[in-house]
């Protein structure tokens, strides 16, 4: 590379690294990991196990934010030692040309995952995420397209190294599913999926219709995060209706097939939390009150504190007008995110788990609101 480019790099980087010190507060993250440390030598530490594990938790975040940090500066500073030692001839760029673009790569990369950290930053960001995939009206077709999205994420989750859990399974009439509960879990799973909640709209020729006509389908996404901390909530006897059913679905895959399943309505709001994966109605009704509460908690939440409302997301009607994303597989192919712009032809790829690119451009997006 030319001394000139490996300047205007340079500029570019050093400004990067400047604006994250300010932003992730370096020398005041420093400080908490050293008060962290002395808590953590305090006799008792284990003694609450729960804010044990929430210490541990915070403490090894701001160490990664640290590390990541530090090697980064590091990096920075040797790629000006060799822009300085170019500059001077004390070697020529021939000779250093491919350090420098491995250097730089690697620069790249590491900025680019520390700038993504912080954007991963709200109140609970680092959790797991429950899902919920509601197909919207259209019988068979939806409930078609609520399967095909069930599987996308069930694929994200596998080739990212998430762990991939079903609550609750329903199948479909003729094919597809009616209602699907599920929770990703690793880490900050809610804070990358978060952007998938709302109105995901397909657009295809239907195999289901024998004169091969277009038709529009629309499932409704619902993520929540798993909340682990003590939840408050106060659950009335007089205020939920539990009902117990015959688990149903697409085999051991995805349920156990006993009389336990759960289903919890909770009168006041309106929420209805199913759970038929555990091996017993005790363990299936303890999960379904954990989620019940979390949704509660949730709810609660928002009323306080307007910031919260994000949780919730932007779309709730599983129909037009209300959609965060169009799937196109006819006339041509096309995946657009319509909050973000962020589009791509290769609707194959995104249809086997490739999102990434969606969940990073609504990172963005969000935190430029």
């Amino acid at each position: 590379m030319e001394n000139y480019e490996v300047l205007k790099v340079l500029d570019d980087f050093n400004e990067r690294v400047s604006g994250l010190e300010k932003a992730i507060k370096l020398d005041e993250l420093k400080q908490n990991i050293i008060n962290n440390e002395k808590i953590m030598m305090q006799s008792n530490f284990y003694d609450d196990m729960k804010n044990a594990q929430k210490v541990l938790k915070q403490d090894k975040k701001d160490k990664n934010i640290v590390n990541e940090f530090n090697l980064i500066s590091t990096s920075v500073e040797e790629l000006q030692l060799y822009y300085d030692m170019q500059k001077n001839n004390e070697v020529s760029s021939e000779e250093i040309d491919n350090d420098v673009k491995e250097l730089i790569k690697n620069i790249e990369t590491n900025l680019s995952n520390l700038e993504e950290m912080l954007l991963l930053s709200g109140p609970y960001d680092d959790s797991d995420a429950i899902f919920e995939l509601h197909p919207g009206a259209g019988g068979t077709e939806s409930q078609d397209w609520a399967s095909m999205l069930f599987r996308m994420y069930k694929m994200f989750s596998e080739n990212n190294g998430y762990e991939f859990e079903v609550l609750d399974y329903q199948d479909g009439d003729e094919a597809g599913i009616k209602s699907v509960t599920f929770v990703i879990k690793g880490d900050n799973a809610y804070g990358y999926l978060k952007s998938e909640h709302g109105v995901h709209r397909l657009v295809r020729i239907s195999p289901f219709d024998s004169n091969a006509r277009r038709h529009t389908s629309f499932c409704g996404c619902t993520v929540t995060p798993v909340i682990t901390d003590n939840i408050d909530v106060v659950i009335k006897d007089e205020d939920i209706r539990i009902d117990t059913y015959r688990s149903s679905g697409a085999g051991g895959q995805h349920i156990n097939k006993t009389d336990s399943a759960i289903r919890i309505t909770h009168f006041p709001t309106g929420i209805v939390v199913t759970c038929q994966n555990e091996r017993s109605q005790i363990q299936n009704k303890e999960r379904a009150f954990e989620i019940l509460k979390a949704k509660l908690f949730q709810l609660e939440q928002e009323k306080k504190d307007e910031e919260l409302r994000k949780i919730n997301g932007e779309a709730s009607n599983n129909g037009f007008g209300s959609q965060i994303r169009s799937y196109v597989f006819h006339p041509y192919s096309m995946v657009k995110d319509l909050r973000t712009g962020c589009e791509t032809a290769n609707i194959q790829a995104v249809m086997d788990g490739d999102i990434k690119e969606f969940l990073n451009s609504y990172l963005k997006y969000n935190a430029g609101k």
